[in-house]
Parts: C-alpha cells; sequence; structure tokens
C-alpha cells in the first residue's frame, strides 16, 4: 500500500520527525538541552505518571507568567484538579452532545456556497470556520469576530518553523498575538462579573468548588487554551481525515457505503496524523527511560506522532487501517487528556459525513497541491484545495 504522504509531496517533518526513522527511543539534543522522547512505552508512562513528570514546564522554561495562571496545560497536582473539577462541571459531554444540532446547521450554512463546483478549498471554506464559529458561541464571544483569531493564531506561530522551546533560555517565550488573546477574552470576563449569561465564560465567572471561584486570570487563561487549540486542533483533524481518504480510496469508498466507519477513521487519521506532535514535560526526579538516565529537572519533548508509529504498539505502523485498537496517544493519557477531545471528535464526525454526502468524490487537486504547516510539533494542512466529484 502507498504511505500516506506520498501522493502529495508534503514535507517530511510532517509524517515522521527529526529526518527519520530515530536511531534511538530516547535522545538528547545538546543543542536545545532538550530529551526527546519517541517509543510508545515512554510515551505512554509519562503520560500517565504526572507526579515524576512535569507539565509546569515554565520551571525551566522562561514562559511568560501572563499565560501560566489558569493554564491547565502547565499546571500538576491540586491546583489542576481543582481547575479541571470547576471546569468539568460546566464542560460536560451533555453540553458538548448538545452541540450536534448546532455544528450539523453551520456545516451545511458554510458549504452551501460551493453548491455542485467542480472544486473548493476545505480549509477556507470549513475546516478554520466551522470549530472557530463553534468555540466562540460556547464561550459567548462574537462569532463575527472570528477573523480576529485567525490573524492572532498567525501571529503567534510565524516564523516558527523550528521548535521554539529551549531549556534554560534568557528570554521570555512570548507568542506574537498572545497578548491582543488575553486582552480580548479578559474584556469579556469582565462583562460576565458585573452582567454573566448561560455561555461558557459565564459558567466559569461563577462555578465554585469547596467555596472557591476561579481567579480572573484563572478564566482567561482557560478561555485562552479552549478558544486557540480549541479551533486549531479541529481544522487540523478533519484536513489530515481528508488526506488519509485521499491517498487510501478504497476506505473513501468503504466509509461511503457504511458511515459507522466514520469514527475508526477519524481515530486512525489522528493517530496516524496527530495535529500535535509534541507535548513538554519536565522530570521531578532523576528518572531512567529505555536505559538513558535522566536527571531531575530536564526538559523532555514527548513525539506523539512517533510513539503513534512505534510498530511494538501498532502494526504496520506506516500504513492507513481504521480496523486497527485505536488506542493512540494523540489526546494524551491520563489526568491530562485533552478536555476538548469530544468536541473535536463531534465536529470531525458531523463535518466529514457532510463533506461524504454532499460531494460525490473527494480528492487533492493534481494542479493545486496542499499547502503544509510547516512547524514541526504541528501536522496539518494550511490550504486544500479539492476536487469534489462533480462535473467542471
Amino acid at each position: 500500500m502507498v504511505a500516506v504522504a506520498d501522493t502529495w509531496g508534503a514535507p517530511q517533518s510532517l509524517f515522521w520527525l527529526h529526518g527519520g526513522t530515530p536511531a534511538a527511543p530516547v535522545t538528547f539534543d545538546p543543542a536545545t538541552k532538550v530529551w526527546n522522547v519517541y517509543g510508545h512505552a515512554d510515551a505512554l508512562r509519562i503520560l500517565n505518571e504526572p507526579a515524576t513528570f512535569s507539565s509546569a514546564v515554565q520551571r525551566k522554561i522562561p514562559i511568560d507568567d501572563r499565560v501560566n495562571e489558569g493554564n491547565l496545560l502547565r499546571m500538576d497536582g491540586v491546583p489542576h484538579a481543582k481547575l479541571r473539577k470547576i471546569v468539568s462541571r460546566v464542560f460536560t459531554p451533555k453540553v458538548v452532545a448538545g452541540l450536534e444540532p448546532r455544528i450539523t446547521e453551520l456545516t451545511k450554512e458554510l458549504l452551501a456556497d460551493v453548491g455542485e463546483r467542480d472544486r473548493f478549498e476545505l480549509v477556507e471554506q470549513l475546516a478554520y470556520p466551522l470549530p472557530v464559529i463553534v468555540i466562540a458561541e460556547l464561550l459567548g464571544v462574537p462569532a463575527e469576530d472570528h477573523p480576529l483569531f485567525k490573524q492572532w493564531v498567525d501571529m503567534m506561530f510565524r516564523g516558527r518553523e523550528e521548535i521554539f522551546i529551549q531549556a534554560d533560555g534568557d528570554e521570555k517565550v512570548v507568542m506574537d498575538g498572545a497578548e491582543e488573546v488575553l486582552r480580548y477574552i479578559a474584556e469579556h470576563v469582565a462583562r460576565r462579573r458585573s452582567n454573566p449569561g448561560t455561555d461558557l465564560l459565564s459558567k466559569l465567572v461563577e462555578a465554585e468548588v469547596d467555596g472557591e471561584r476561579l481567579s480572573d486570570a484563572e478564566v482567561v487563561n482557560f478561555g485562552f487554551v479552549l478558544l486557540l487549540t480549541g479551533h486549531i486542533t479541529t481544522t487540523m483533524l478533519l484536513g489530515n481525515a481528508v488526506l488519509c481518504l485521499d491517498t487510501y480510496p478504497e476506505w473513501q469508498d468503504r466509509v461511503r457505503a457504511d458511515r459507522t466507519l466514520v469514527p475508526p477513521v477519524i481515530e486512525e487519521s489522528l493517530r496516524l496524523l496527530p495535529p500535535f506532535a509534541a507535548v513538554s514535560r519536565l522530570t521531578n526526579e532523576e528518572v531512567e527511560l529505555s536505559g538513558q538516565r535522566i536527571p531531575a529537572d530536564e526538559l523532555l519533548m514527548v513525539w506523539l506522532a512517533a510513539a503513534n508509529r512505534d510498530e511494538t504498539a501498532f502494526p504496520d505502523p506506516d500504513t492507513f487501517d481504521p480496523a486497527r485498537d485505536p488506542s493512540h496517544l494523540s489526546f494524551g493519557r491520563g489526568v491530562h487528556f485533552c478536555m476538548g477531545a469530544p468536541l473535536a471528535r463531534l465536529e470531525g464526525r458531523i463535518a466529514l459525513n457532510t463533506l461524504l454526502d454532499r460531494f460525490p468524490r473527494l480528492r487533492t487537486d493534481p494542479q493545486d497541491r496542499p499547502v503544509f504547516k510547516t512547524i514541526p510539533i504541528m501536522t496539518g494542512i494550511d490550504k486544500l484545495p479539492l476536487l469534489t466529484g462533480f462535473p467542471g
């Protein structure tokens, strides 16, 4: 079978990391002072042992303090458990499931302009605006502001072709555009304090655990994480799933005939092409991983994309096979499992089903290649022109 990406001319870094198959499951990069972890067993252990492998990497990386308080991605222990408990009460499975009619309506509206054209661009038409509008409506911010969100995200990641995390750096790591996002969300949080509504920001402002409420900074930073990662993840997930079905047309035929295969298709595309290819952790004590002794207070980059292709965990790992066990690590594991995973999966399922309903065939345009993200820790596309199967 053809390997995913052989037909697109995509950057190799998107589909395997650091220039090819790693020479060892754990390696140290003296240039960045980072330990890179590639193996599935090591990655699983790290994700499941937060007491040993800390998410509070700001202890080692000089990340701007404004994006730390209330950032679930950068918290451990009791503070993390407290905040996650509050958030879980307002970001429930029932809330997510209740969004299905609105997501379906939005998907159809966004694709209405395509009609029966012979081609369209997936990211601009659907994969970007759909999750942005959903997140904006969930938080209670104006959906018409979504061009601003894209502008800020582009600013944050522009020029980040190399991994910008480096242990013991001298400068504060602040992505351009972050200040604008934080200010924007803070303005909405302030309004909810005086005039709460029924949206997620209002519920976070009013939520309590053991008599304690979240601070403004905690609410703002949770909104920051949700607004950014929530839409980026789904944009990349949907594009990657379509690319997999383009490369494996036999699976596109099968899923068109049997829509119960849509969720397994999404899970396998997540395994093969995880939207966020790596996560960072910090050792709280000296540890051993795959025979390597790693001291305390060392930075790890855990390459989920590589772990998902570890042949000891996934036979024939470079092949797209939705029939396999979907035990990938793309949404993490343990206490830091991605809270937005159910929403991303729901959006992906609805969008992919709608695309298959509307268009006779989905194929990449050989005359207009996809444009891929160039940041190694992000796996996805910025532009995906598609042929629809309708006559031109």
